[in-house]
């Protein structure tokens, strides 16, 4: 039978009962003779309990303790599944992060994968164990405890799966797959039953948060087989698969629709129009480790020129602080911020082959009466800057141009 690598998020382990849920699921898959390794995360709401506790502590926690901290809400979760799973007859052996030793950087609360040792994963697997491991987590080369970043136990799924050379990373979480967009903004929004991780990074990377963006990329990479399924309902979910698979069939123009509240826009005006004049106001943003999103420069006018970029929402008055300083320096005019706007991006590998993707999605908008403030477009993307407020309508409006609607009695909502 096959190697199947599982991970359960949060709200699928968030009680008592639900992880008990889990356990019957994973005895089942047993019973049918597949080898299973299990990632957990740890209960629902329990990381952002650990991160106040730390906070009341220190207001800015120390990166390292914060991480030794956070990293005991999946032991939680892997010890019970363990019990649960010896109840019902079935071994099973619970690993930490350092236990298994998945080695990342030292880079605390953002830690990188690095290396896996799957020796001791591979023994029990043999002996007709379970295997259960928490996500989130690794270890440096000094002994540190490090996390991986929000979302981590997803990236500690896909490079278990990939360590392992696993037939399938199955992701269950609270929806049934990917959505051509969020049905709880468009109620006619229906499930994918394949996408490809081109086309699903691009998704992630615009707001999509059915997947953390680096699972999708170490999948990509290590042409990890990967879908996405609901924890407590049955159904095929969504198989994110490479381009190549699918290249004899036609692709829609169009997969999704992503969108972003996330987004802030901010405004050097006035800027001098000489060489190296962008730099000037970008390397400062960046050595602030605020990342930048979509940039606009407008046409030089007098001599003068306005470059606007957007960041995310809790960046902007960081960045404002940043730019007002360098704003005197270059001898610009002024520094503007706005933080009602939002993203809304199509995303295709269908477009390559398409003419006039983007006159239409203009055009969409256009006759909803949506000003597109900014523009960015890659090869299947493309995104625009609109005031927060039409985001849903523009969202619906998108969604019905592009023939993603699904036929009334085909859409569902989020379970």
């Amino acid at each position: 039978m096959s190697l199947l690598v599982q991970k359960y998020g949060g709200t699928s382990v968030g009680s008592i009962e639900r992880i008990e849920q889990v356990a019957d699921k994973v005895a089942g898959f047993r019973a049918q003779g597949h080898d299973m390794v299990v990632v957990l995360s740890a209960m629902s709401g329990e990381t952002n309990r650990l991160i106040g506790l730390a906070q009341q502590v220190q207001e800015t926690p120390d990166p390292r303790e914060l991480d030794v901290l956070v990293s005991t809400g999946e032991q939680v979760t892997i010890a019970l599944l363990c019990m649960a799973l010896k109840k019902r007859g079935v071994d099973a052996r619970s690993y930490t992060g350092s236990q298994v030793r998945i080695l990342t950087d030292s880079s605390f609360t953002k830690a990188r994968i690095q290396s896996i040792d799957e020796e001791n994963m591979r023994a029990d697997l043999k002996a007709g164990r379970v295997v259960v491991v928490a996500g989130f987590q690794g270890v440096d080369e000094q002994g540190n405890i490090t996390t991986l970043g929000r979302g981590g136990s997803d990236t500690t799924g896909v490079a278990l799966a990939a360590a392992l050379s696993a037939d399938e990373c199955q992701i269950y979480t609270d929806v049934d797959g990917v959505y051509t967009t969020d049905p709880r903004v468009c109620e006619r929004a229906r499930r994918l039953e394949k996408i490809t991780f081109e086309e699903m990074l691009e998704m992630a990377s615009q707001g999509s948060k059915v997947l953390q963006i680096r699972s999708v990329e170490f999948a990509g990479k290590y042409k990890v087989p990967l879908r996405v399924l609901h924890s407590f309902k049955e159904g095929p979910g969504t198989l994110i698969t490479l381009d190549e698979e699918d290249s004899t069939m036609e692709q829609p123009i169009v997969s999704g629709i992503a969108f972003n509240r996330d987004e802030a826009k901010v405004t050097v005006a006035g800027v001098p129009d000489t060489p190296g004049v962008a730099a000037k106001i970008l390397a400062p943003i960046g050595a602030a480790n605020i990342e930048v999103d979509v940039i606009v420069q407008n046409v030089s006018a007098d001599g003068t020129t306005d470059l606007t970029f957007t960041v995310h929402k809790n960046d902007m008055n960081k960045a404002v602080s940043v730019l007002e300083a360098v704003a005197k320096d270059i001898g610009a005019r002024e520094v503007r911020s706005d933080d009602k706007v939002a993203k809304v991006s199509i995303v295709g590998v269908g477009m390559r082959s398409h003419a006039g993707v983007a006159s239409r999605m203009f055009t969409a908008l256009a006759e909803d009466r949506i000003n597109i403030q900014m523009i960015t477009t890659s090869e299947i993307k493309i995104s625009v800057i609109i005031d927060e407020r039409y985001l849903e309508l523009a969202v619906r409006s998108l969604h019905t141009a592009f023939g993603l609607d699904a036929e009334p009695s085909e859409s569902r909502v989020r379970g």
